[in-house]
């Protein structure tokens, strides 16, 4: 770490206190006790690197809102390519070397390692995932006049007036769109299917469907939830039991304005696609890079990979935030034919970091004695219950409960199954990687009930105890906030939003 009167590493040349990133106090009004956590930041904080190489932007989908196939599937919760490409070269891959994804997303990973002649394997659980990384990974494959007949006749295509078939619905998507937009959709959605065009031009044709579903619909995605617009009948509804019961009426501020139609919103994606493929089959070489994708539990798929086989891994994990991601793509979901029951089962088996999520202690204990690895589930179970800053953070939510500080007894469990499944995650990571290989993972800190928990240290304490060495931790010069309940009971902390560098 440079001295602080050294550093320049923003774009102004101001010296950066570096002191600023490092938690003095964990407990809201020192209610807890903070000795191991402290202990924690004491030892890795002279790792840190406070840096301008990564922005928030970038670590996010920000970046690539606008950004030639990024934009192919909104995926708030992914990064953009420029950090892939900045680790890539910071790891010194080169072509034909292998990178791993365990929690894939929008496969942004996919795609630039693709771009640069490397290997990638990746997992995700979502559908949309699935989707997604085969549009993407195939950008040299599609014949151009292909997708030029294939606009053509998305163009032409009109639902018949007697078609009245809607896209289906579960609770939480019932009434998102307005009934001729769902008849619509249906129709779009099995004319494409059935139509005599490739396979891969079917995949992106549903792909920019898929794409398409929230500005065609009553909603919005708001941080944990979908936000709907008052004019929806699922608000209207809503409105009128509660005056019934003599309740004041949700205070709904979305109105999206005139929505469009189907036609004209999958034209406008597919136009974009065309352009971005046009220009990327211009500047890009055909490599013979390939990508496996796995859409499958990491918890079920990590222990599969051959050891020693990964020269790198590059990922994000869900953050322990409480999003559910079976409800802020609901539509997407129901679109691409998961059911209720299906995905009630979904939430259950992603990484816990919702409040409904249950503990997999048992399912893993079964699920290794199935592979005939028993021993190594109690070494990482071993490793978790020894943790003791970890122990000390569960420690400290639990007084915070008795105190009356913790709104809802379903963060305790999410926190323990978060950590709990991430250690599997770092442990099989291990096996995977060959010596010297590098691991980057970005996360964000959190904070609950007044508690800080490091989620950087933590993770690299865990990943430490299994046999990496913990290189380097990048931070972002912008901190992150805290939930406005929070700052108004235990007052503003900003938290780190880090990069952690492991090596083996």
């Amino acid at each position: 770490m440079k001295n602080n009167s050294q550093q320049t590493l923003f774009d102004f040349d101001v010296p950066v206190n570096i002191s600023n990133w490092k938690v003095s106090v964990f407990s809201a009004d020192n209610f807890c006790s903070t000795e191991y956590r402290e202990k924690l930041e004491n030892k890795y904080f002279p790792l840190v690197e406070v840096t301008d190489k990564f922005s928030r932007q970038t670590v996010s989908y920000q970046a690539s809102k606008k950004v030639s196939v990024s934009r192919w599937l909104k995926y708030k919760e992914g990064f953009s390519c420029d950090l892939v490409d900045t680790l890539l070269s910071e790891m010194n891959i080169r072509p034909n070397d292998t990178i791993l994804d365990p929690f894939l997303g929008s496969g942004t990973t996919a795609f630039a390692c693709n771009a640069k002649g490397i290997n990638c394997i990746g997992y995700d659980i979502l559908p949309m995932s699935k989707l997604a990384v085969n549009a993407k990974i195939h950008i040299m494959d599609y014949d151009l006049s292909e997708l030029h007949s294939f606009i053509s006749f998305i163009r032409e295509l009109k639902r018949p007036i007697s078609y009245q078939q809607k896209i289906p619905e579960i609770t939480i998507t019932e009434s998102a769109y307005p009934v001729e937009t769902s008849y619509d959709l249906s129709y779009f959605k099995s004319q494409i299917i059935e139509s005599k065009f490739s396979y891969l031009m079917k995949t992106l044709g549903l792909l920019a469907l898929t794409n398409s579903l929230e500005r065609l619909s009553y909603t919005a995605k708001d941080g944990q939830y979908l936000r709907w617009d008052f004019r929806s009948e699922k608000t209207i509804k809503t409105n009128s039991v509660r005056e019934k019961k003599g309740k004041s009426p949700l205070k709904v501020k979305l109105n999206k304005g005139l929505l469009p139609n189907v036609n004209e919103v999958l034209l406008l994606e597919l136009e974009n696609y065309l352009v971005d493929i046009e220009n990327i089959q211009k500047l890009l070489t055909k490599n013979i890079a390939h990508t496996t994708f796995f859409q499958n539990s990491v918890l079920k798929q990590l222990p599969l990979q051959l050891e020693n086989s990964i020269n790198g891994v590059i990922t994000s994990p869900p953050y322990c935030n409480r999003y559910d991601y079976t409800r802020i793509y609901a539509l997407e979901l129901v679109f691409l034919g998961k059911t209720e029951t299906e995905i009630n089962s979904l939430r259950q088996d992603l990484l816990s970091c919702t409040v409904e999520s249950k503990s997999k202690r048992d399912f893993l204990r079964d699920y290794y004695a199935t592979i005939n690895r028993e021993e190594d589930y109690n070494n990482i179970i071993a490793s978790i219950d020894n943790n003791q800053a970890l122990s000390e953070v569960m420690l400290a939510l639990e007084q915070r409960t008795r105190h009356g500080d913790v709104n809802n007894k379903g963060i305790l469990k999410m926190i323990k199954g978060y950590f709990d499944e991430l250690a599997f995650v770092y442990y099989e990571l291990y096996k995977a990687c060959k010596n010297g290989a590098q691991v980057a993972f970005v996360n964000d800190n959190v904070r609950y009930a007044g508690e800080i928990i490091p989620v950087d240290f933590i993770s690299s304490n865990l990943a430490e105890l299994f046999g990496f060495k913990i290189k380097k931790i990048y931070t972002l010069r912008q901190q992150k906030g805290n939930s406005s309940q929070q700052m108004k009971k235990f007052g503003r902390v900003p938290l780190r939003k880090s990069i952690t560098i492991w090596e083996k």
